[in-house]
């Protein structure tokens, strides 16, 4: 089997197990299967201009989803902070179904992706030059369009049919309230690639354990905001 048809073959199969058992952390699944699946349709259409390498970074992506996913299941203590924070929320019944996406997103975007990014270019630093870093962006860039236009199936399959109250959100704004989220995840994107950028300049992995302590605590900073709502 394709390694990414297995991948979102293992997500679907989470996401029935969980919403079968009333678990909301089906919730971001259900959002990450959809912009998976999107991605890997780009990927094989040619929309990439690398798109061997936007395939590892997905397959790479996911892996650390499950992977921390995993050690969560096992009450491990390596389980990531930020990860650990997102899994408990999906039992706090006052959370709505926008909250618990958004924790999810905000983990593994803000968190998990910084470091996918890290791994898949620091081999390639002797020889990425400055117009491979321009290439490097843009297929980073290329998904914040595949997730635009993941929005609204997000909204109409998972998030609507799991909250009455942004259903009438959507009413009231039209689709404003999908491109202010898309906005927002544009935007969480944009500041990811960065962090990436700069762990790559750290010189030792003394520095580079300093960034991601300290890129872990902004990420949960960002998850107790959501939580706030």
């Amino acid at each position: 089997m394709d390694p990414t048809h297995g991948i979102l073959s293992r997500m679907q199969h989470q996401a029935d197990r969980w919403e079968q058992s009333g678990d909301r952390r089906m919730l971001f699944l259900r959002c990450y299967f959809l912009m998976t699946q999107n991605m890997h349709r780009a990927i094989l259409e040619g929309q990439f201009r690398d798109g061997i390498w936007a395939e590892g970074l997905l397959q790479r992506f996911a892996a650390y989803y499950f992977h921390a996913l995993d050690l969560f299941d096992r009450n491990d203590p390596g389980t990531p902070a930020v990860w650990r924070q997102a899994h408990e929320a999906a039992g706090n019944p006052r959370l709505h179904a926008l909250q618990h996406v958004l924790l999810g997103i905000n983990a593994h975007i803000n968190y998990d992706l910084v470091l996918a990014l890290y791994d898949e270019m620091h081999p390639e630093l002797p020889v990425l030059k400055r117009e491979g870093f321009d290439l490097r962006q843009s297929d980073h860039n290329l998904v914040n369009q595949i997730i635009a236009e993941t929005i609204d199936t997000v909204q109409d399959r998972v998030l609507e049919p799991h909250s009455g109250m942004l259903a009438l959100v959507d009413v009231l704004m039209g689709r404003a309230d999908e491109w202010i989220l898309s906005q927002m995840i544009t935007g969480w994107r944009s500041e990811v690639w960065q962090e990436a950028c700069a762990m790559l300049d750290k010189e030792n992995p003394e520095q580079r354990e300093q960034h991601r302590l300290q890129l872990e605590e902004n990420v949960l900073k960002k998850a107790e905001a959501i939580l706030a709502f």
